[in-house]
């Protein structure tokens, strides 16, 4: 990001400066440093996802080892789902059998394709193993429940193709869904929550699917690519013969009428969203999880009507990022951020559009859970006399971005 996008966006670079002194990233306060074994842990966490090592870093230190270990657990599946080089039939008994690997000692895996990007967490996973055998069994519980069922159901889904909005919805429940049940049941265990949140499998479920869904919208050309096809027949049969007709340049109509319903679908979801974030009571657990929720709204209203998810990978921008970090460190705050980017969407609703009167009406009801109890605040201005130093701040981040642990990706 150069000098003359930070000096566009002020409030950003405001954002950044703030967030870079006090959050200059470090594993010396993420780790035990006489643990060399919880060290590659996360070591492997900032392989696999340097913007989750930055949302992990918010959680009380027992809690962040927990997730660290259930993360790189959930992403050791993960990594064999994705890789198209395995067999399907190996495949899908790897799956199945996944869970039962953590309690194995010094079980890994070698076989991964040769463009696996992952494939070192699966050849050194003998350390996750190590650690997750340090957990209380409490915890390792949750942890070998939510990767049986999340590999089973996986594993089903190598077998089928998403093609109705049920699979759809059945396939995020399997990959996302039971990633918020397990993190509502690690925090009750932990005691930083009430006892009541583990059994909220509804909206744990909803919040997982929110950001499964913004991650599937987002990268409809990535998975095109990758042979992947997520995007439920249902919905895109509605404007297309096949998915990938919506790519090409005679397309253009249908290819924005079947985006914008597929980020309508995920709109959807945003009221259950602020259920669950009221229910939280401790704020280092909040900002945990409002982080990636206001990461996925921002990226709808990024893809929203935007044909370039056809073109191209669609980002918020970096210091956009950074500045909503900032602002999810309390539900007042998160509720003013939701406001501003569910209002994009709708200006930017065209009334041309199928769903036109159906996304509006989305968004009205998101909107009628979260307005009603928002407290506005004074907006993040900068004078004329802050700008020399803006510019010499931006000058600096741009030369140092690249140490900031962060990506800006939900």
């Amino acid at each position: 990001m150069g000098v003359l996008t930070w000096l566009s966006h002020p409030t950003e670079l405001m954002a950044m400066i703030k967030y870079v002194a006090s959050n200059a990233p470090s594993k010396d306060d993420l780790t035990d440093a006489n643990d060399p074994g919880l060290q590659r842990c996360y070591e492997f966490l900032d392989m696999t996802s340097r913007s989750f090592t930055m949302v992990i870093r918010q959680l009380t230190p027992e809690l962040r080892n927990v997730v660290c270990i259930y993360y790189l657990a959930l992403r050791g599946l993960d990594t064999i789902e994705d890789d198209m080089t395995i067999p399907l039939d190996y495949k899908v008994t790897l799956l199945r059998s996944f869970h039962s690997f953590l309690t194995q000692p010094g079980w890994n895996f070698t076989e991964s394709g040769e463009n696996e990007k992952d494939a070192p967490l699966l050849v050194g996973y003998a350390v996750v193993i190590e650690q997750f055998l340090k957990l209380d069994q409490k915890y390792q519980d949750i942890i070998i429940d939510s990767s049986k069922r999340m590999g089973n159901g996986m594993a089903d889904f190598c077998i089928k193709r998403v093609s109705s909005k049920a699979d759809y919805e059945l396939y995020c429940h399997y990959v996302a869904g039971l990633v918020g049940e397990g993190l509502s049941s690690l925090f009750s265990a932990s005691g930083l929550e009430d006892p009541e949140l583990g059994q909220e499998k509804g909206l744990s479920n909803s919040l997982g699917l929110f950001l499964q869904k913004t991650n599937i919208v987002r990268d409809y050309l990535e998975d095109l690519h990758d042979t992947r096809q997520f995007w439920p027949k249902e919905i895109w049969g509605q404007y297309a013969k096949e998915l990938s007709d919506l790519v090409r340049p005679d397309q253009t109509k249908q290819a924005l009428a079947c985006l914008n319903h597929m980020c309508m679908d995920a709109l959807s979801h945003v009221p259950d969203v602020f259920e669950y974030l009221g229910r939280l009571r401790d704020p280092t657990v909040f900002r945990f999880v409002a982080i990636p929720q206001v990461m996925a709204i921002a990226t709808l209203a990024k893809v929203y009507n935007n044909y370039d998810v056809f073109r191209t990978v669609v980002k918020i921008r970096k210091g956009e990022a950074v500045k909503l970090i900032l602002r999810s460190g309390d539900l007042n705050a998160l509720r003013g951020t939701f406001i501003d980017y569910l209002h994009q969407i709708h200006d930017r609703n065209p009334s041309t559009d199928p769903n036109y009167i159906k996304v509006n009406n989305v968004i009205g009801e998101s909107l009628a859970k979260i307005e009603p109890f928002y407290k506005s605040e004074p907006s993040l201005l900068c004078t004329p006399t802050a700008l020399g130093a803006l510019a010499i701040g931006a000058a600096i981040l741009s030369y140092q971005w690249s140490q900031v642990a962060t990506s800006g990706s939900v």
